[in-house]
């Protein structure tokens, strides 16, 4: 008999302590397991698309493109591989100040306001002077640099001032402001010659082709400077401002790029760039 008490005591005492432990563990349900693979999966999603959106940031603003024709000496031509110039250095402290990496295109100057409106290039920077023309494609950035359209002559020509310019053969950089102002002249008689290269306008001259160029002062002082025989008239044709062309609407790029521009006029990188390739004189 007190065995059998005790064996019934030991299986109460055992059924007891199964019970206690069932008790203070938590059941497992077919609801929370799927409650937590959800969590586990939404956190995953959530990463996933924090990643992906920085690497779309990065992909899309790391990289600014700037337009250029490279041959428009001091501001943008060609050193062995390299562009180098006015311009170029500039983009580049711009670029620095926004983070991004520089990328130069190097195409034809009547193709770069095309570039940047179809989007393929972000920026243009090509001694490019603020005409009503040119703001009606693109929107324009403040002011970096001032210039002149300059009008080169033989040392023994009778041109001596614009108005001797009417009726005569003008050679011009097709595309740039000197070509615009010019073409004013055809109606008077003058005819314009166009040529892909400013070069190519002052050895046209220098052959006796044609009876003048009109182009940007600075690369007028060096096309000059390296052909015989050539002056620069004292009277401009033109004076004009040069600036930055963007996307027409793209604020948020024009601002950048303009806060960037004051940070460089202020700590004198713009000066410093400027006094690099044109000494004063």
């Amino acid at each position: 008999m007190k065995k059998k008490v005790l064996a019934l005591t030991m299986a109460a005492l055992m059924a007891a302590s199964l019970t206690a432990c069932g008790g203070g563990a938590k059941e497992t349900t077919a609801a929370d397991t799927t409650a937590a693979d959800t969590a586990d999966t939404t956190a995953a999603e959530k990463t996933e698309e924090t990643s992906a959106e920085a690497a779309g940031t990065e992909a899309a603003g790391g990289v600014l493109v700037m337009a250029t024709n490279a041959e428009f000496p001091p501001y943008e031509y060609h050193d062995g591989g390299e562009i180098v110039g006015i311009d170029a250095e500039i983009a580049k402290a711009i670029a620095d100040e926004l983070g991004m990496e520089l990328e130069i295109e190097d195409i034809a100057f009547d193709s770069i306001i095309p570039e940047i409106t179809s989007g393929k290039a972000d920026m243009g920077l090509a001694g490019m002077t603020v005409t009503e023309d040119r703001k009606q494609s693109v929107d324009f950035t403040d002011t970096y640099a001032k210039a002149s359209q300059k009008i080169i002559v033989k040392e023994d020509s009778a041109i001596a001032s614009p108005d001797d310019l009417t009726g005569v053969i003008v050679g011009v950089q097709q595309g740039t402001t000197g070509d615009i102002y010019v073409s004013d002249l055809e109606a008077d008689g003058t005819t314009v010659e166009r040529y892909n290269k400013g070069f190519e306008a002052v050895q046209a001259l220098s052959q006796g082709k044609i009876d003048a160029v009109v182009i940007d002062g600075e690369p007028a002082k060096t096309f000059v400077a390296q052909t015989e025989g050539l002056k620069i008239l004292e009277e401009s044709f033109t004076d004009e401002e040069y600036a930055i062309a963007v996307k027409k609407g793209n604020t948020e790029l024009l601002e950048k790029i303009n806060g960037a521009l004051k940070t460089l006029k202020d700590n004198g990188t713009l000066d410093e760039i400027v006094a690099k390739y044109i000494k004063a004189e």
